[in-house]
């Protein structure tokens, strides 16, 4: 990376790009998706999932409204072309197309969007689109461009910046699921809405049911928590105290993981002290600043 990472854009080759168009893009993916996405203007954007029929988590992604027949999802890379042929089987009579773009390239940049503010992105595609990404772990933009701009960036990442942008995502409760965890939580397990991630009055949606039964009748046992490891530890395997089980890690990068855990477990972040003395993790607050 240059001299001042803090101003590089760099690219963020574990995302991707997909394009909802057509007169029915926005009714579509409001049916489809967990969160109220008749409700964005242009030019706004939400974070967003899709569930399984059961209330499990799929996928997360970010989700924009270009305007009223274009919607923009960024997504983790490897899991866009199986979203895209899951998608697809439901389009049914719906004009709408779904698409992964090949031009596209998303960039990121660990300082805060100079034109993006808040849930409301700025640009063109043709200048690029960006979205300020920015929390209490510090500034952060994310850059959408294409064509001739996107090959100004090479097609590996360089430097600390994809990496700690993973860390930013984890700090602030944005969990980065891998293939061993999708399919094996609830919204509410994994604590999006602090992000504002998902609706429970919208109407039905895959998954509806699940969400609003637990919504409303205060049934969530299990929570979002984060984790600082001394050891490595990974995806799926059980968070232990005391040979007691408290719950599983679902997303790691370094020392940082998000473990889903006992309601009153995950309260136990807001403590300073440590889990208990001559534990190998503890656990830490989540930081704010990136519900949208």
């Amino acid at each position: 990376m240059p001299d001042n990472p803090q101003t590089a854009w760099f690219a963020l080759i574990d995302h991707r790009l997909m394009a909802l168009t057509g007169r029915d893009a926005v009714a579509f993916a409001h049916a489809q998706f967990m969160n109220d996405v008749a409700a964005l203007r242009d030019g706004d954007w939400q974070w967003n999932g899709w569930l399984t029929p059961k209330g499990r988590v799929v996928a997360l992604f970010s989700l924009l409204r270009i305007d009223a027949e274009t919607l923009w999802l960024v997504l983790q890379a490897d899991e866009a072309e199986a979203l895209a042929a899951a998608l697809r089987r439901f389009v049914f009579r719906s004009k709408v197309t779904i698409a992964l773009p090949d031009d596209a390239r998303i960039l990121g940049r660990l300082q805060a969007s100079e034109r993006a503010s808040a849930a409301h992105w700025a640009g063109s595609r043709e200048d690029g689109v960006e979205l300020d990404l920015s929390g209490d772990g510090g500034g952060r933009a994310l850059r959408i461009v294409f064509g001739d701009r996107a090959e100004a960036f090479g097609p590996s990442a360089e430097g600390e910046g994809p990496a700690h942008w993973k860390r930013l995502d984890l700090l602030h409760g944005w969990p980065r699921l891998d293939a061993s965890q999708r399919e094996q939580w609830t919204p509410q397990q994994l604590s999006l809405e602090r992000l504002n991630a998902f609706s429970v009055k919208k109407g039905c949606y895959p998954g509806q049911e699940i969400v609003a039964r637990t919504h409303f009748l205060g049934q969530a046992k299990r929570a979002l928590a984060r984790i600082s490891s001394a050891r490595l530890i990974a995806p799926g395997d059980p968070l232990t105290l005391d040979e007691r089980t408290l719950g599983t890690i679902v997303a790691t990068e370094g020392e940082i993981a998000l473990a889903v855990v006992g309601s009153s477990d995950a309260a136990a972040q807001n403590d300073e002290s440590p889990a208990t003395s001559g534990a190998f993790w503890r656990f830490e607050p989540l930081y704010e600043g990136l519900r949208r």
